[in-house]
């Protein structure tokens, strides 16, 4: 299982964890790394400023997205690959989900609030494209402090927002869920090629944003086809075609397990298995 996992879900999804949505955590001190690293004291107070420089793609004047780089540590110091890592790690960092674990964070949540994308903004100029869900935010009123993003923060019920999630698979966005100062869970994207975590890291080789799911994708060459139409879905290289055997082949080593593929094989060839039943891929978590 991926650190989070070890660290903060007792060797189970982290992610699935009650105590990583608890009020407790929200506003429990933090620690002095994390203090360090995201400048705040207490969770709550990040996500208030997460909340405001987050939304601004729903209304103008709002303050720009942050900068990779920790609020406590002199600007003059230059860190390596592996403290920027870790700085992520910390304050804001994420992992793949297939839809059926989203519809299980989606019922651990108080309020679920579906928010335009800042990074779709950044990278392609489109405004109030809402394809994240705030976790627990709506339960402190924290979006009636933003009036004017009103119109573009919708408050959904879990079915509303499960039908969303499915409508969103079918299309092919990966899924993925994020922490606010590790662990505490703040929400849900559904990632294409014009995010930015997926942009930096998967296309540039970058610095990773986020864990490989805790599964892996596999065909069954019994019922494969080979119509290929499952390879239009992928977002991480994972698949393959073989012509003399007429079958498509997922590469356990680069898939990311976020199981899209499967909403667009019509002879239902493509299944989740946990990701540790397979040695190639057991230990795979941010680089293939």
């Amino acid at each position: 299982m991926c650190e989070f996992c070890t660290q903060h879900g007792e060797g189970k999804q982290w992610y699935l964890q009650m105590k990583n949505y608890s009020q407790e955590l929200l506003h429990a001190p933090l620690t002095a790394e994390q203090k360090e690293v995201v400048g705040f004291e207490y969770r709550f107070d990040w996500l208030n400023d997460f909340v405001r420089w987050f939304t601004y793609p729903a209304y103008p004047g709002a303050p720009q997205m942050k900068k990779d780089s920790a609020p406590g540590i002199p600007p003059e110091v230059k860190p390596t690959a592996e403290q920027r890592l870790r700085w992520r790690q910390v304050e804001h960092f994420g992992q793949v989900i297939p839809v059926e674990d989203v519809e299980k964070v989606f019922g651990m949540a108080d309020s679920i609030v579906r928010m335009p994308c800042g990074c779709r903004l950044q990278n392609a100029g489109l405004v109030n494209q809402r394809y994240c869900f705030g976790l627990g935010i709506d339960v402190y009123n924290m979006l009636g402090k933003y009036p004017e993003s009103k119109a573009s923060l919708e408050v959904m019920s879990k079915e509303e927002a499960m039908k969303l999630i499915r409508k969103f698979d079918d299309e092919g966005l990966m899924h993925s869920v994020w922490t606010g100062v590790t662990p505490y869970v703040i929400g849900v994207c559904n990632c294409d090629v014009d995010c930015g975590a997926y942009w930096g890291y998967i296309y540039e080789r970058g610095i990773p944003n986020f864990f490989h799911a805790e599964y892996i994708c596999q065909v069954d060459w019994d019922q494969c086809n080979g119509c290929k139409e499952c390879m239009s879905q992928c977002l991480f290289g994972a698949q393959f075609y073989s012509s003399a055997r007429g079958k498509v082949y997922i590469s356990p080593e680069r898939c990311f397990g976020c199981g899209v593929c499967r909403a667009t094989c019509p002879q239902g060839a493509i299944s989740l298995i946990p990701r540790a039943q397979l040695s190639v891929a057991a230990n795979i978590w941010l680089r293939d």
